[in-house]
């Protein structure tokens, strides 16, 4: 029997565990969502409860990562009370070497981004295999899109070149996000030009959120079988 399942848990855990050594009191904290941000999550909590930190507010990315907070009593604010983040911790379904990411396998990304667009520092935590040379390795990318004219949206992907897949939940019907979208599943294969690509979903009408997040990671942390590595851009000072 293969152990890798339960070496990426493990990997997993160490990353979202580490990333929790960034926080410190006083902060607004973006709680992202994902199997590896919730391990961040919960040693924040364990952190609040030992005395360790005070005074942190956090913003949950995704309805069930908010009812993951409540239960674990992280204190929870929202943007309109503190708009700007002081660290948003949260996964990635890939990263290339220039720490751009593909995110939103779990649903998520439309907040996800708004978050780490309102956050002074975002902090990515993922296991080894999420890394990639060029976006697009490992899976399709997810494209949020209002429910009106979804077959428009479709097409209008599908001529960008993509394979496209709508969503489905578990009884098969249409996925539906937090703020009642459905998601395509888009396979461009790889993607050797996210920023050309990103600008062409931007531009189009009934397209709210894609899974191409471009220069917004601030650091990745990665666990892997030689233990923690941190990476910062290939550009940054």
């Amino acid at each position: 029997m293969s152990s890798k399942p339960i070496d990426e848990t493990r990997y997993k855990k160490l990353a979202g565990e580490a990333a929790a050594d960034h926080l410190a009191s006083g902060m607004v904290v973006g709680l992202g969502h994902g199997s590896t941000a919730v391990w961040a999550i919960r040693r924040l909590a364990e952190l609040l409860w030992d005395g360790k930190l005070e005074n942190i507010w956090a913003i949950p990315c995704s309805k069930q990562v908010e009812s993951l907070a409540h239960s674990l009593r992280i204190p929870l604010t929202t943007l309109a009370e503190h708009p700007v983040i002081d660290l948003t911790i949260d996964g990635a379904d890939e990263v290339d070497p220039r720490l751009n990411l593909i995110k939103g396998a779990g649903g998520a990304l439309l907040h996800e981004k708004i978050i780490a667009q309102a956050s002074r520092r975002e902090l990515i935590v993922v296991d080894a295999g999420k890394l990639v040379p060029v976006l697009g390795s490992r899976g399709p990318l997810p494209v949020e899109v209002v429910p009106f004219g979804l077959r428009t949206q479709a097409e209008f992907l599908a001529g960008l070149g993509a394979k496209v897949a709508l969503r489905e939940n578990e009884a098969g019907d249409p996925y539906v996000s937090d703020e009642g979208n459905h998601i395509f599943d888009c396979d461009f294969g790889a993607i050797h030009d996210p920023a050309r690509l990103a600008a062409r979903l931007d531009g189009r009408a009934g397209i709210v959120g894609h899974g191409l997040f471009l220069g917004l990671a601030s650091e990745v942390i990665v666990a892997g079988p030689a233990g923690i590595e941190r990476i910062a851009p290939p550009d940054a000072p």
